[in-house]
């Protein structure tokens, strides 16, 4: 496994997936600018890194790791860690942004730009609902991926609409449907310990959430006969 997670970063990761995951947190500095949409970046590092693994593709990469002598289930763990360790970089950068975000909203004129959504008061849950909003995005990407070995088009496109409808729905919709009002307030108000539970929570259902995506996408890679 550490053999092919070297492999994965130092062939497979293009520079710019690096970039960014680097500079996109720097989204959460932005007066006004809606905390949740920063999350769907690190998505657009999905379509970089696995077309490479695109058949037909000038790297061929799939094609090469299955040729190597590993498990094809080894070769989509170890992707499925790489792409886990974009999220949690992305997310940690964000988490060290935070303090001086929050310094930037207090110092915002009060007849400022208003952030849409849930606020960096309620920033705990945002990231847990990013949190199982990436495990969501990697269900439907992975299997759909491996199901072909070349579906990088449409494995993207729906990952995509998936998650922004998720976080829509989750941080801005869910609000204004009725009998949701406190919904918005709970998660933005509601103190640290609170949101804290909520991560706790989010994380146990992205890990089961991620078992699946392994066992999916392992048995779908099985399939495919280059």
């Amino acid at each position: 496994m550490k053999a092919l997670l070297y492999k994965e970063f130092k062939l497979a990761m293009h520079p710019i997936c690096y970039l960014f995951v680097i500079f996109f947190p720097l989204m959460v500095l932005i007066p006004g600018y809606p905390l949740a949409i920063g999350f769907i970046y690190v998505l657009t590092c999905y379509p970089i890194l696995f077309l490479g693994a695109n058949k037909g593709q000038q790297s061929n990469d799939l094609l090469f790791s299955t040729l190597l002598p590993v498990r094809k289930k080894d070769i989509v763990l170890a992707r499925m860690i790489t792409v886990l360790i974009l999220q949690v970089a992305f997310i940690a950068i964000q988490c060290l942004l935070f303090p001086l975000a929050l310094q930037f909203a207090k110092d915002m004129p009060a007849d400022g730009p208003k952030i849409p959504g849930i606020g960096l008061d309620g920033f705990v849950s945002v990231v847990s609902i990013a949190i199982v909003g990436y495990a969501i995005a990697d269900i439907v990407f992975f299997p759909i991926y491996y199901h072909h070995g070349k579906s990088i088009v449409a494995s993207t496109l729906l990952m995509i609409l998936g998650f922004v409808l998720y976080l829509a729905v989750f941080t801005i919709a869910i609000p204004y449907i009725p009998g949701c009002e406190g919904y918005l307030n709970f998660l933005s108000k509601s103190g640290v310990g609170v949101q804290f539970i909520v991560l706790a929570v989010a994380l146990v259902i992205s890990g089961v959430l991620h078992f699946f995506v392994y066992r999916i996408s392992s048995k779908e890679l099985e399939k495919v006969d280059f």
